[in-house]
């Protein structure tokens, strides 16, 4: 098949939507299809373009197979609402040139990505003048989850933002997201069910050595018989990260207990100001992805806080890697959505924004290795069952073939 994939993140991004879309790209183009990609330079999380590539001129580049092309892209250093807008619209308007010079090369599915809905107007266009088949493959329900975590707030321009939303998402032929509860929202959006797939994010089974993972302890100075608790991701306004500072705070008691936070984003330099002279905190910046599996197996558990605001608007991506690393995870989420009844099963669960709950439960493991041990095997079979790569991959290149050999009339059914 020749795919286009049309997203605003991709490699090499390290972490977020970015990283899933490059695995993507270069999976697919292995097993032998044509593979084009649509997208701004890397940004993500640090909010600035990464060194090498400029935020301001088009370029083109081949990377494992695939063929990458850059269109610019406005980065503002502290994203608010309105910013974030901006930031969206700058890269949804300089990638239009990049879309029309595909269509002498005429792809057979156009595969976008969301964030950003922006885009979509672009995407469907082209799908139209070439006959490609259009997916929309929604990682955040953006519109949503601007105006729950206050990004937006006039009434009047949540209407209109979700109008415009139904009215695009319903025109794709496909479209797909990583949670059941985010397809329950597509649904109720309008988005017909014989349209809409699942298809999660996966997790790297890799599993680092284990004097790898003693190496980086000790680079950080924790000892072998202390217990590390990490939280490895973004450190945005999404992650309700200043309850990790709190709970810094409640454990200075416990003299054993080392927590590591390794990341970037937008909110960094508040929750570093809020752990300042606080003992046995670590901020490490994004790892790279040798050091990222040693990080992960260095740990004794992962914590994964979300605020709960933005519960089933957006299913936390690292949570993959957190079950695939053989570690217990403590989540704050409540247990009626769906990060809490996966985490129910196979870790712990506390109130989200309650530090003094989070500290508790993580005091509470690390006095107990064969508590950690069960939770870690449990995470660790659950991603195998139902995360491994090749397999989740295996279901999306599937669903591929299946659309772009579809008949015509039953294409345009579903769109009409």
């Amino acid at each position: 098949m020749k795919i286009l994939i049309y997203c605003q993140n991709y490699a090499p991004e390290l972490t977020g939507i970015g990283k899933y879309t490059g695995e993507q790209a270069q999976w697919l183009a292995a097993r032998g299809h044509e593979v084009r990609v649509i997208c701004a330079p890397p940004y993500y999380p640090a909010w600035r373009v990464g060194e090498g590539y400029s935020a301001w001129r088009y370029a083109r580049e081949t990377h494992s197979g695939v063929t990458v092309y850059r269109a610019p892209v406005w980065v503002p250093r502290k994203p608010s609402g309105l910013l974030r807008i901006l930031h969206l619209m700058s890269f949804a308007l300089s990638s239009v040139p990049c879309m029309a010079a595909q269509l002498r090369w005429r792809p057979d599915v156009i595969f976008a990505v969301e964030p950003t809905l922006m885009c979509s107007p672009a995407a469907l266009l082209l799908g139209s003048c070439t006959r490609a088949r259009t997916w929309l493959h929604v990682q955040d329900l953006e519109v949503d989850a601007a105006f729950a975590l206050g990004v937006l707030r006039h009434p009047l321009l949540r209407r209109l933002a979700t109008r415009l939303e139904r009215a695009l998402t319903t025109r794709y032929q496909r479209v797909s997201t990583i949670s059941q509860a985010m397809a329950d929202a597509l649904r109720a959006k309008g988005v017909s069910p014989a349209r809409l797939q699942l298809l999660p994010n996966w997790a790297d089974l890799h599993e680092a050595p284990a004097d790898a993972a003693l190496a980086f302890r000790h680079g950080l100075g924790i000892p072998a018989d202390a217990v590390m608790a990490l939280y490895a991701g973004n450190m945005g306004n999404k992650q309700g990260l200043e309850v990790l500072a709190d709970a810094a705070q409640a454990l200075q008691g416990h003299p054993r207990i080392h927590l590591v936070l390794c990341g970037d984003g937008s909110g960094r330099a508040a929750l570093q100001a809020r752990c300042a002279g606080l003992a046995r905190v670590h901020f490490l910046p994004l790892q790279p992805q040798a050091r990222f599996h040693a990080m992960m197996a260095a740990a004794d558990m992962h914590l994964l806080p979300q605020r709960a605001d933005a519960a089933d608007l957006v299913m936390p991506s690292k949570l993959t890697g957190m079950l695939a690393s053989r570690r217990a995870v403590i989540a704050t989420a409540h247990p009626d959505t769906e990060l809490g009844r996966l985490v129910a099963r196979v870790g712990v669960l506390v109130p989200p924004g309650d530090a003094s709950a989070l500290a508790h439960a993580i005091a509470t493991l690390a006095c107990q290795p064969q508590r950690r041990a069960m939770h870690a095997a449990a995470g660790r079979a659950w991603a195998e069952a139902h995360l491994g790569r090749d397999a989740v991959l295996a279901q999306l290149e599937s669903a591929l073939q299946a659309l772009v050999s579809a008949p015509a009339a039953q294409d345009a059914s579903a769109v009409a």
